[in-house]
């Protein structure tokens, strides 16, 4: 039997920790880390205090712990992120600059979308997503465009579970989901009407590797009714093409 002594059990105890933390838990005592993690809490406060002397977690005023900056240094240096968000960045501000509307950028990971860079814009409807945050494929601009090009195995696995609504406009069966992503691949854009709240639209472009595969997305979201999909697509296909080409 595995013993707390040993590397395995003691570093997947660790991450159970840090996984008790979420946007809506950025902050947890000891004992709510105990019930999030489902561990003892001799063993939490063991290990968070390795956690905090490291720089992993830090500890507030009041008592509670939060991610701490040492954590977010080393997931900064993710290739896919780093990499990707370096060569986006000025195509990025560009298009909030012209637009001033919300700018995002994310990647797949497995059958969710990650966010890896976003620009709020003035005055610009507020969205859901942050910088970190996962989200389903199935609703966002970005998560349509990455859906449509992803392996069929993981399009499969997207349509077998059960598909989250968000709003009245939410596509949650798998015609009407496989009807927007062969238009997505038709028209080399995905236009999110309303489907994460009701007040937004995203339209989304691919960007695309070296190789050619989509390796990320890039996409504006806007008040809904201010202007139409048709008009910010041009814009999109321009900055995804740009930040293709800065990948090669």
């Amino acid at each position: 039997m595995p013993t707390a002594d040993r590397p395995g059990p003691v570093v997947t105890r660790a991450l159970r920790i840090l996984a008790a933390f979420t946007p809506d838990r950025p902050s947890l005592t000891l004992s709510e880390l105990s019930r999030q993690s489902g561990l003892p809490v001799s063993t939490v406060h063991r290990l968070v205090t390795e956690l905090t002397a490291w720089g992993a977690l830090e500890r507030d005023p009041a008592g509670g712990y939060h991610i701490g900056l040492r954590l977010w240094e080393v997931g900064s240096l993710a290739p896919r992120g780093l990499g990707l968000r370096e060569a986006a960045l000025p195509y990025l501000e560009d298009l909030s600059q012209v637009t001033r509307e919300n700018v995002q950028l994310a990647v797949r990971e497995g059958t969710e979308v990650v966010f890896v860079e976003r620009i709020a814009g003035s005055k610009a409807v507020p969205v859901l997503t942050r910088v970190g945050g996962r989200f389903a494929l199935t609703a966002t601009g970005v998560g349509l465009v990455l859906l449509a090009h992803a392996p069929a195995d993981v399009l499969d696995q997207v349509l077998a579970c059960p598909i989250t609504r968000y709003t009245e406009h939410t596509l949650t069966t798998p015609y009407e989901l496989r009807a927007a992503l062969a238009a997505t691949r038709a028209r080399g854009y995905a236009v999110s009407d309303r489907q994460v709240t009701t007040d937004a639209l995203s339209v989304a472009a691919p960007i695309h590797n070296a190789q050619g595969d989509v390796v990320a997305a890039v996409s504006l979201v806007v008040h809904h009714g201010t202007v139409s999909p048709h008009t910010l697509a041009p814009l999109l296909r321009t900055s995804a093409r740009a930040i293709s080409r800065a990948l090669t």
